[in-house]
Order: structure tokens, then C-alpha cells, then sequence
């Protein structure tokens, strides 16, 4: 009877160990997921124009790979390289859907009229914080002048030789 006691003691014991987080770093029972920085980048593999393989060339660079000044234009300038796809004619489908949307009539300097309509709007609306102030019966504050700071340095400059106490006028 001893026997099945010490088991079922031995079995709550490892149960309870192996819910401790130092148990499972320890045994290795959790999942590390790889580090994205410690990964190279490649180019994506390419299937040759004629489907045979040929043979790599020892030392030279992979043909799909950009070299270090390519990429670092692509990246800062966003340039397309010379492997980026050619323009290509429109299908007859496009055609069609182009055709039904009307893209042909669509006014081209659409850009400049949302413009003109938005400042309008803007204009017209006042703002949020107006509109708050008047429900709240706040006075609404005229802005702060603006202070020459030239002048105002010249001012605390006149008051420190003369020993005044510098005064913030209103």
C-alpha cells in the first residue's frame, strides 16, 4: 500500500515543479521563437527565363541579390530598380471596368477643387472650442500679444543695471 502513495505523492510533486516558470526554462518546455534581427534578408528565389538550372558561378553575387548601394537608394529615395515590372498594356477586362467607372470623364484637377471646398467649410465653421465656450457662458480671451524679444531683452537689461525688479507688463 506504500508503494501507490509514494507514486501518487511523486506524481503531485512533479505537477506542482512543473508549473513553476524556472522548471520549464530549466527542462526547456517552452517555445523560444527565433530573433528577427539575427536573420539575413535574402532576395526571393526566381525561376530561370528557360527552366533549366545553371550552374552558380563560385564567388560571384547572386544575380536577384541588389548591392548594398542599391538598396540603400531604394531605401531612402524609394526608386524602382531595373527589376521592377514594365509598364504593360491594359487588358481588355480593365478596359471595360475603366470604361464603366468612367475614368475618362472624371475631372482631372479634382485635388484643387476638394481643396477650395474644404478651406470654404473651414471658414465658415467656427471652432469646437468657441462653440464649448459659449455653452459654458465662458468669456472667450483675446489671444496674447506677441513680445519682441529683442525689446524685452533690452528692457531686463535697462532694469538689471539700474537695479530694478524686472515687471511683466500686461
Amino acid at each position: 500500500m506504500r508503494h501507490p502513495f509514494l507514486l501518487l505523492v511523486a506524481a503531485a510533486f512533479s505537477l506542482a515543479l512543473g508549473a513553476c516558470e524556472n522548471t520549464k526554462k530549466q527542462f526547456d518546455f517552452s517555445k523560444k521563437a527565433p530573433d528577427e534581427f539575427a536573420v539575413t534578408k535574402r532576395a526571393p528565389l526566381e525561376m530561370p527565363p528557360d527552366y533549366s538550372l545553371r550552374p552558380p558561378q563560385p564567388g560571384l553575387q547572386r544575380p536577384q541579390e541588389k548591392t548594398t548601394d542599391m538598396r540603400a537608394r531604394q531605401a531612402v529615395l524609394g526608386e524602382k530598380t531595373e527589376g521592377s515590372q514594365a509598364p504593360r498594356e491594359i487588358t481588355a477586362g480593365e478596359s471595360i471596368l475603366l470604361q464603366k467607372t468612367g475614368v475618362k470623364t472624371a475631372t482631372p484637377d479634382i485635388r484643387r477643387i476638394v481643396d477650395q471646398e474644404t478651406a470654404a467649410i473651414a471658414k465658415e465653421e467656427t471652432p469646437t472650442i468657441d462653440r464649448i465656450m459659449k455653452v459654458t457662458g465662458k468669456k472667450i480671451e483675446a489671444p496674447a500679444s506677441v513680445v519682441d524679444p529683442v525689446a524685452e531683452t533690452e528692457r531686463i537689461r535697462k532694469n538689471d543695471t539700474e537695479s530694478k525688479t524686472p515687471t511683466i507688463e500686461d
